[in-house]
């Protein structure tokens, strides 16, 4: 039992090691961007300090498009619980709407302690308030990833359709040869590399597919596009896939909202909000708790392909991150943990579904 304790809490240690030293590091390489551009602007150095900026910054944020943020918070919990709703009906239940918001918001604050903790602990609360056998809950967070990923997919598309000439343009600004991209001799090495694989995959297809490890990737591959023809095997199939796409147009309204409460990035438009989005987004899917380090990187990336100094990138980042991850998840954790007992305080005892 304390064996177990103690891989636990290191595990916890590792994992918040890794986000605080992603952090650190991001830190670190934008501070001393930030006293060089002091240095040449000729201010002095004791005047000079990333953190007095940030504390500045943090104060200067407009609380009214804040609100919204959090708004736009709230609005995504609540459709993911309404989406829960619909994956639970075709087993024969019938779960609260309050339990599935509130052991939503619950899984987000065990996110903060350890990356993908959070499903473990909303299925096991849902679970048990609505007397649900844990794991057919689990087997609903299949679907619930699977339509995430979809999803994140979709805006990846949008994003690149939108502002790919953003991109490009900025790789090549930014590139030290003056040789065209595609006749870059590391990227012709990559394609002619791609294309040999390709060729050497398919010479040896059949031997390959007899491997154990192909045979394991063929059967995640029909499992993952089983989950999708599942989908559309739900009782209310268009209020699923309507929660889905809604979930994500308010993860991405967070990012513009966000965008405009901040004085330097106010100016972005919609289509830079959803590049800026993309990045950032993809920076939770590092395993660190809440995004945090990897986050702050991709967001500060996803701002310099318009123009955002350093340093107001950096303040981006950790007024988004907070505002959320810390402010917003712990309050609301901690808040979860209170309201789910008095909530259940006097629920019937539910009798299991036929069948």
């Amino acid at each position: 039992m304390a064996s177990a304790v103690f891989k636990k809490a290191l595990r916890i240690l590792l994992f918040f090691g890794v986000g605080v030293g992603l952090l650190a590091l991001v830190f670190w390489h934008q501070n001393a961007a930030y006293q060089e551009q002091c240095r040449l602007d000729g201010i002095p150095p004791e005047q000079c300090r990333l953190l007095d900026k940030l504390v500045a910054d943090f104060a200067a944020v407009h609380l009214g498009w804040m609100a919204l943020v959090w708004a736009a918070f709230t609005a995504s919990i609540l459709l993911r619980a309404w989406r829960w709703q619909v994956l639970l009906e075709p087993m024969g239940y019938s779960a609260h709407l309050g339990n599935c918001f509130w052991t939503i918001v619950l899984g987000y604050f065990a996110n903060l302690g350890l990356p993908r903790l959070g499903e473990v602990v909303r299925a096991g609360a849902l679970a048990r308030y609505e007397r649900i056998p844990v794991e057919r809950v689990m087997g609903t967070l299949v679907i619930d990833r699977l339509m995430d990923f979809v999803c994140l997919g979709l805006f990846v598309g949008l994003a690149f359709l939108w502002e790919g000439d953003t991109l490009l343009a900025f790789i090549q600004q930014n590139r030290r040869s003056e040789t065209p991209l595609w006749q870059n001799p590391a990227v012709i090495g990559l394609l002619a590399l791609a294309a040999a694989g390709g060729g050497l995959l398919w010479t040896f297809r059949r031997r390959i597919g007899r491997l154990p490890l192909f045979r394991r990737l063929a059967g995640l591959i029909a499992g993952f596009l089983e989950g999708l023809r599942s989908v559309f095997r739900l009782q209310r199939a268009g209020v699923f896939l309507a929660c889905s796409l809604g979930i994500w147009v308010m993860f991405y309204l967070q990012t513009w909202f966000n965008l405009k409460a901040f004085g330097p990035t106010a100016h972005l438009d919609w289509s830079a909000a959803l590049m800026v989005f993309v990045f950032g987004t993809l920076g939770f899917v590092i395993p660190s708790p809440g995004g945090m380090g990897s986050f702050h990187a991709l967001a500060m990336a996803g701002l310099a392909l318009y123009a955002i100094r350093g340093d107001d990138a950096f303040s981006y980042a950790n007024i988004a991150f907070f505002a959320v991850q810390i402010f917003y998840n712990i309050l609301g954790g901690l808040l979860s943990l209170a309201l789910l007992p008095l909530l259940n305080r006097s629920a019937p005892a539910k009798a299991p579904p036929h069948g």
